[in-house]
């Protein structure tokens, strides 16, 4: 029997460029999906140290899949404060014509989680592009412990990027898009703690981004 944590367990990350009309303005100009490339993906960050990642790229480079080992958190008896909170950004370079530019929509993500009454987990998630590390948008989720999550619980986070807060890619052949996930824990009560488990498939989690599209101006 393991010391009992409470944690947010992401498993697998897949990041598919999908091209969408976003309104009437002229965004119904989409690029050729063959022209759209995942040309590479980086990563770093406290939940993904080297040799704890996998990364898998579909042969036409349009969908990438990452598999975590150590992007995991916990809190209770027995258990560090270290272990409270994890980051890991995702780095990925996009090529695409050069007369658009792109930006994420929404993203969805699927997880597990086991939270003592008195343990509140976050989720944030930041999107940004190198070429303007200013220009940046974070969404947020919050679970609370005790009811469905005494036990475990499968959870979903979907974020929906406002109109107001795109942030599109730069004009050119190509764009480098970051997200930075961050999850933490904390607690009310020093004694709350769960259990973890990451050997069930039903545990595994993907995230799928939506891209739209729009002609430069």
């Amino acid at each position: 029997m393991r010391s009992p944590v409470a944690f947010l367990l992401p498993a697998l990350v897949a990041a598919s460029p999908v091209a969408q009309v976003v309104g009437n303005d002229g965004w119904a100009n989409v690029p050729n999906p063959q022209q759209i490339q995942i040309l590479s993906a980086r990563f770093s960050g406290s939940g993904c140290p080297q040799g704890s990642v996998s990364t898998s790229i579909s042969p036409d480079k349009t969908v990438i899949t990452f598999g975590f080992d150590r992007f995991q958190v916990f809190i209770g008896p027995g258990t560090s404060i270290l272990d409270r909170t994890k980051n890991c950004q995702l780095h990925l370079t996009l090529q695409y014509p050069s007369g658009f530019q792109f930006a994420v929509l929404d993203s969805t993500y699927h997880g597990y989680a086991q939270l003592e009454q008195g343990v509140t987990g976050q989720f944030y998630s930041t999107y940004y592009f190198s070429q303007d590390a200013a220009a940046t948008t974070t969404t947020s989720t919050s679970l609370h412990g005790g009811g469905i999550w005494e036990h475990g619980q499968v959870y979903t986070k979907t974020d929906k990027i406002p109109t107001a807060s795109y942030i599109w890619a730069p004009c050119g052949a190509q764009g480098m898009l970051n997200i930075n996930n961050r999850i933490s824990l904390s607690s009310t009560n020093a004694s709350a703690s769960g259990l973890i488990t990451d050997d069930d498939a039903t545990f595994a989690f993907t995230q799928q981004l939506n891209i739209g599209w729009r002609a430069c101006r």
